[in-house]
């Protein structure tokens, strides 16, 4: 993961390859570019350590790691440290213990930070007005946004548009497109082919290399696009209605492909497994893939259990035109948004061409969501996840792993899944051996899915 070195003698701090040089007796190092600005260090104006990625290192807690998940998706936007807490189960005592303890800094301070930090990228990459900077960002006003920009970076949000760079402006031609900044080695080819065989018809496109999607926002449409970058982002273009939120827009769409992830602590162990570590080293860069939409993903998931994943297309593409909103005038073949967990509960299923069954445990799951008696956040504990999913008739266990495994979970492990069952069948290992694999059995599988797909032998 990144470290970040805070100079005692400066009161600044500065990411890895940045050309100061400081006495070693002076440096201070933080695992959070957060962490140091909660002790008192501005940001380095030559490296800028705002525009590189990950919200935390793998090694954290499970339970630490969710928690930021959410403040990532917006839960302190508006809401407090209690009420974070009481999503998690535990005291809000306990949830800023665990955060200073691990990450060094408290969640409110964590979650002003990532504000911050993603302001200042708008303000470089983008020609987007200070004010839709501020709301773009989740600031809740222009006086608070001002405030917080002066604490972090030492001045005004007018100051540090006047320092951008000439290359760092991103234009485009329709949209707004920013930098989805990884940790190298990325397998993008890897990711892109992952979530082409796993295209929604009429929601998601994968032409040349580059994924495009429809998404809603409060029930009005947008789309995005995710093409290659350089040697350590992506490019995201973001057409949406307003541009209010963009913050959880684009650490959304990072989130589905990967692009937050620490990998340096599963990568080490897996690496030196004997069965999954060749894997490793012949397959760099690969990501655990997230979703835009759990929903979407999770009747994938259904639907995908009782027929091969070309079937499972075809029947949710049926889905989608039967249930989805119409988006009108789009290219490269988007068409409709997905349905929400309110239309598909709803849905006259007699007229869609699916098995019973599944219709059955697709209209059951929605409800359930619907009602809020299963939660897609993140929040809950992986075991009560999985027991929650499977809970609806029609729902079996490896179709709730594999629902997890898209949320985040880092040690939830898809054993039924056709492309694991083959991979462990090549090398010639038992499913018995996934314990070992622990606590990034998720990882594991996903090189397991890549080799299988690749078909050939480390």
């Amino acid at each position: 993961m990144t470290t970040f070195s805070a100079v005692r003698t400066t009161g600044i701090y500065c990411r890895p390859g940045c050309g100061a040089r400081p006495l070693a007796e002076n440096v201070r190092t933080f695992e959070l570019a957060a962490a140091a600005e909660a002790a008192g260090f501005r940001a380095c104006l030559r490296c800028r350590p705002y525009r590189v990625a990950g919200p935390i290192g793998s090694h954290s807690p499970e339970l630490v790691c969710r928690a930021v998940q959410l403040i990532i998706d917006g839960a302190l936007d508006e809401g407090t440290e209690t009420g974070l807490g009481a999503r998690l189960a535990i005291s809000p005592r306990h949830l800023r213990r665990l955060f200073n303890d691990h990450l060094g800094v408290t969640p409110d301070q964590l979650a002003r930070s990532r504000r911050a930090h993603f302001a200042r990228r708008l303000l470089d990459d983008s020609d987007l007005t200070v004010a839709e900077v501020a709301f773009g960002s989740g600031f809740g006003s222009l006086r608070q946004f001002n405030r917080e920009m002066r604490e972090v970076f030492r001045a005004a949000p007018t100051e540090l548009r006047d320092r951008r760079r000439r290359a760092d402006r991103l234009a485009a031609d329709g949209g707004l497109t920013m930098r989805l900044p990884f940790q190298p080695p990325f397998d993008w080819a890897s990711m892109v082919a992952f979530l082409a065989d796993r295209a929604v018809p009429g929601v998601e496109s994968v032409e040349d290399r580059s994924y495009r999607r429809t998404i809603s926002l409060d029930g009005d449409p947008g789309v995005l696009e995710i093409h290659p970058g350089g040697a350590d982002h992506l490019l995201l273009r973001a057409h949406l209605p307003y541009w209010e939120g963009l913050i959880h827009v684009v650490e959304r769409a990072g989130r589905m492909v990967g692009t937050d992830a620490d990998t340096g602590s599963a990568v080490a162990q897996l690496a030196a497994d004997p069965t999954i570590g060749p894997l490793v080293s012949a397959l760099p860069g690969i990501r655990v893939p997230g979703a835009w939409g759990p929903l979407e993903m999770a009747v994938q998931a259904i639907v995908a259990q009782h027929c091969r994943r070309a079937q499972a297309r075809v029947r949710i593409g049926v889905l989608v035109r039967h249930v989805g909103q119409p988006v009108p005038g789009l290219a490269h073949g988007l068409t409709h948004l997905f349905p929400s967990a309110d239309r598909l509960a709803d849905a006259d299923f007699a007229r869609i061409d699916l098995p019973q069954r599944t219709a059955a445990a697709i209209q059951g799951f929605a409800a359930e969501v619907a009602d809020g008696k299963i939660v897609l956040d993140g929040s809950p504990e992986l075991a009560d996840l999985v027991a929650g999913l499977t809970a609806v008739p029609g729902i079996g266990t490896g179709a709730a792993q594999q629902i997890a495994v898209r949320l985040g979970y880092r040690d939830a492990f898809p054993e039924s899944d056709p492309d694991v069952r083959r991979a462990l069948e090549i090398l010639g290992a038992p499913a018995e051996i996934t314990p070992s694999w622990r606590p990034w059995r998720a990882m594991a599988a996903m090189y397991l899915i890549s080799h299988a797909e690749a078909g050939t032998k480390p």
